[in-house]
């Protein structure tokens, strides 16, 4: 039943995403061949109109078929290729979009109802190293090393990611701000670095709160999803920072076992992660048409499609080796808690 939850929370996070492109191909006359979710082959299925609506057997993503996307030559006006660019980048846009607004959906709810944390130091522990910095109860954490925090969750990923070096800490207490150096001791019990701070937790939050934490939780996600994919660029990434569909179901099973909230964070952790990263610029991925569609609209020029299509297919071919082998390190190597 876990996994069953979590093939269905990753399910609704595709489809959201595929509704997107689905919604705005329609908005702009687009014929849309096949609405799937999934890869492989065909599991259950209906036609309406001229539209095919497929579930499929591997549950690794889903696709929009639209007429003519692949480049082919086509004089039918409802083909995505004989469309302006711009509305082709509204067509691409939408399915990342679609994910970040599922995100602030999902943590408006959590936030709702569970409540939050905020980086407004609540207590502060004796003798640890943030009362030895001067940091006093009521401060509001605004920046490590010069870092915005946005979230409660900021701050502690700082912490965690300088492994005890000295950090800058920021606060705003009362009208002033004040900046002051401090060092994270070991907790060699339970193997994290300690401030001795507590934070702030806002309960029964109003409609407004909850909305403005989705929005905030979100920003703060996309934000430390660049910062990570900054560390891969720079090669400080290791194995245990990269998962694939094992893991993902195998956390997702994690998450559903403590709970519908638990799972539902985890869900619109997925989800800023599937929409940032379907802005890469990288050929097949959203972020490459969207990187095409804006060139064309800046320089005035239409790439020529046949050539768009080779090298989407090459792309894509890439992209599923990656996911192979993703996949096989997954279970070979698989992610450690």
């Amino acid at each position: 039943m876990n996994i069953l939850g979590a093939l269905l929370a990753f399910g609704l996070l595709v489809m959201i995403h595929e509704l997107g492109h689905f919604i705005m191909a329609k908005l702009n006359g687009v014929k849309v061949e096949e609405f799937a979710i999934g890869m492989g082959p065909k599991l259950v299925g209906f036609k309406s109109g001229e539209t095919a609506y497929n579930i499929k057997l591997l549950p690794i993503g889903g696709y929009v078929k639209m007429l003519g996307e692949d480049g082919e030559d086509t004089s039918d006006e409802r083909a995505f290729s004989n469309k302006s660019s711009l509305q082709k980048l509204s067509i691409v846009a939408a399915g990342p979009i679609m994910n970040l607004i599922l995100a602030i959906i999902l943590f408006s709810i959590i936030g709702g109802i569970k409540g939050y944390l905020v980086p407004v130091v609540n207590k502060v522990v004796p003798d640890l190293p943030a009362q030895v910095a001067g940091i006093q109860e009521g401060d509001k954490i605004l920046k490590v090393n010069n870092k915005k925090i946005l979230t409660w969750q900021d701050f502690y990923t700082q912490v965690y990611m300088n492994k005890g070096e000295a950090i800058d800490v920021t606060v705003k207490r009362g009208n002033e701000i004040k900046t002051t150096k401090v060092t994270p001791v070991k907790d060699e019990k339970e193997n994290r670095y300690l401030v001795g701070v507590y934070p702030t937790e806002i309960t029964n939050p109003t409609i407004k709160e909850s909305i403005s934490y989705g929005f905030v939780e979100t920003n703060s996600l996309i934000s430390q999803t660049f910062g990570f994919l900054g560390t891969i660029f720079k090669g400080k990434a290791s194995l245990n920072d990269f998962g694939g569909p094992v893991t993902i179901i195998k956390v997702s099973g994690e998450a559903a076992k403590a709970g519908f909230l638990s799972l539902l964070y985890f869900a619109a952790y997925l989800s800023v992660q599937l929409g940032i990263f379907n802005i890469i610029p990288f050929p097949a991925l959203d972020g490459g048409w969207i990187t095409l569609f804006l060139i064309e609209i800046i320089t005035g020029k239409k790439f020529d499609n046949n050539k768009v299509g080779v090298i989407n297919y090459i792309g894509f071919a890439i992209l599923m080796s990656l996911m192979i082998l993703v996949t096989i390190k997954d279970i070979l190597y698989p992610i450690t808690f």
